[in-house]
């Protein structure tokens, strides 16, 4: 994979790394306590971490959701937590008019799904110079993305990366397409599974979505086995209590175990894949 630059962190594809966060700036306090014990589980893992939470959730599925604290006061709280934590930060971008200002503060941007194929947003994203992480489209087959990765190109930008988040399977229900990571890897950037958005079961429950927490461990156990990057988690400490995504979140308590799994499952995938290059 090509080398990418967020923020202090170079990511070249010799481990792992993990974007991670409440899904939603809470209170200044919470979400700085969860991105400092992730951060501790990373460090005694040696897991290169982002910290990731949104400053607005533009696309909640009732106007009567919570959205977070909005740009203004989301950017405070996440330049105080990149300050804190000494780690670069990644949050969404909706609209080319937050480009300039989140810019300022953001290390990664990061385009979601339904917005993927916005040639103004992907490309204003790529002009500010930021490292930017666009998310398949769950309506988007994965060869299809290279013709996004291209729009941010003809920018000069190359601190690009793609994530998987599952796609439509009828309503309210996604899968995770395993040839998915293969074929977005032979575009040359890195390649990112979102374990937890990929459970959701969007527009489940009415005026919410729902989510099925307790496949996150299995989808990324295959995901690192089938081959990817690094792993992108909303993690909560208590995820029923979550303003955002309360139902697809990750239990704090889970994620150093987890994260061992994959990074073991990783090793092994390594280990074969130096041998059958040697074999070359």
């Amino acid at each position: 994979m090509k080398t990418i630059q967020v923020g202090n962190l170079t990511l070249d594809g010799s481990r792992l790394f993990l974007i991670a966060g409440p899904c939603v700036i809470e209170s200044y306090e919470r979400t700085l306590m969860i991105g400092q014990e992730i951060k501790k589980i990373c460090d005694r893992l040696d897991v290169q971490y982002i910290f990731k939470a949104s400053f607005d959730k533009a696309n909640r599925s009732s106007l009567a959701s919570f959205r977070g604290p909005g740009i203004e006061k989301g950017l405070e709280i996440l330049a105080a937590i990149k300050k804190e934590l000494q780690v670069p930060v990644c949050s969404d971008v909706h609209d080319v008019t937050q480009l300039e200002q989140a810019a300022k503060v953001l290390d990664w941007m990061q385009i979601p799904a339904f917005l993927c194929r916005q040639t103004d947003l992907v490309c204003g994203a790529a002009k500010t110079g930021k490292a930017v992480n666009v998310k398949k489209g769950q309506f988007m087959a994965p060869e299809d993305m290279q013709n996004v990765l291209r729009k941010m190109e003809d920018t000069g930008n190359t601190n690009l990366s793609l994530t998987e988040r599952g796609v439509s399977f009828g309503y309210h229900n996604l899968v995770v397409d395993m040839r998915a990571f293969p074929i977005m890897r032979q575009f040359g950037y890195p390649v990112i599974f979102d374990a937890t958005h990929s459970v959701q079961l969007p527009g489940g429950m009415g005026t919410s979505t729902g989510g099925q927490r307790e496949f996150i461990p299995y989808l990324a156990r295959a995901a690192v086995a089938t081959g990817v990057d690094g792993f992108f988690m909303e993690v909560h400490d208590n995820p029923p209590e979550g303003l955002s995504d309360s139902t697809n979140m990750l239990y704090l308590s889970s994620l150093e175990s987890l994260l061992k799994e994959l990074i073991a499952i990783d090793n092994i995938c390594l280990l074969y894949t130096s041998d059958a290059a040697d074999e070359l």
